[in-house]
């Protein structure tokens, strides 16, 4: 077979080059070996008398885990991504008649009020704080103090604050949520619970003298509403605090509450239609009913 003259004198000189280099290394090796052990194996040198073993100093940095498993550097960062997830679930829950802003002073204690409609304690307008611990969620539930104590067989009649244990007697995480306290502090003026009361005559009475009993939750309601224009106790910006009507400044924002305006988007949907509308019971069919009288 004839070869290309090129790749046959590139492969003999490669051989060649090769051998050499095999040569003259076989020959360094020889030169620079160490003189072979009789026994044919390596041997660790011997260890110097009064030799110290070396150890690792102990880390000053030692990671510490919090209550929750995170490490505590982020504790503060994880307290106020939970706060703020906890308050973004109280405004997708639209609590009825419960309004609530966070301190500006601290994000563990938040401002509120109640607004009652119906009931025993209609008309009552409560103010409120809720106090957070600061291991939130790992600690115990939030307490609920009213700024003025309501009568109510759940309300310490000394400091206002109310029964929450008695619902969350162990607060659970990623399970119980502060929207739940919420609503469950105004399920019990529409819900009466005398049970271990923390106001023992409020029970009591309710128990045998219901008349008397309302005559009390009449007071309790005036006394609280006779203190709603009172400055905050805690002074903060963010304090929640109401002002007797000035028509100068609440007759325009009333106007826009009351007021409906169409978009325009909504134009094409079609005309609006005038009268009641409900839902017949057993299904889910709405029903229209124009409440102007038939034209013959």
């Amino acid at each position: 077979m004839n070869l290309n003259p090129f790749w046959s004198m590139s492969a003999n000189t490669s051989r060649k080059q090769r051998s050499d280099n095999e040569e003259q290394s076989g020959h360094g090796e020889q030169r620079a070996s160490p003189a072979r052990l009789p026994f044919g194996k390596k041997q660790l040198p011997p260890i110097p008398k009064n030799a110290a073993p070396i150890t690792k100093p102990p880390s000053t940095g030692t990671p510490v885990q919090s209550a929750n498993g995170t490490h505590a550097s982020y504790g503060p960062f994880y307290l106020e991504y939970s706060l703020l997830a906890e308050f973004t679930l109280v405004i997708k829950q639209k609590l009825p008649g419960i309004y609530v802003q966070p301190s500006y002073k601290s994000a563990l204690m938040w401002f509120g009020v109640i607004f009652i409609r119906h009931g025993l304690y209609q008309d009552g307008v409560f103010k409120f704080t809720v106090y957070i611990p600061d291991n939130y969620p790992d600690g115990e539930c939030p307490k609920l103090v009213f700024d003025i104590p309501v009568f109510h067989p759940l309300v310490d009649p000394v400091s206002g604050e109310l029964d929450v244990r008695r619902a969350f007697t162990k607060w659970r995480r990623n399970h119980n949520h502060i929207w739940q306290v919420l609503m469950y502090a105004r399920t019990i003026f529409y819900k009466i619970n005398t049970t271990e009361p923390l106001n023992p005559e409020a029970a009591v009475l309710y128990e045998k003298d219901v008349h008397l009993f309302k005559s009390k939750v009449v007071d309790s309601v005036k006394l609280c509403n006779s203190h709603l224009f009172d400055q905050p106790k805690i002074d903060d910006p963010y304090a929640i605090s109401f002002s007797p009507w000035n028509p100068a400044v609440h007759e325009e924002a009333k106007e826009r509450m009351f007021t409906y305006k169409r978009r325009p988007e909504d134009h094409h949907k079609g005309t609006q239609v005038s009268g009641l509308s409900w839902v017949k019971p057993g299904s889910t069919q709405p029903f229209s009913k124009d409440d102007s009288s038939p034209q013959s």
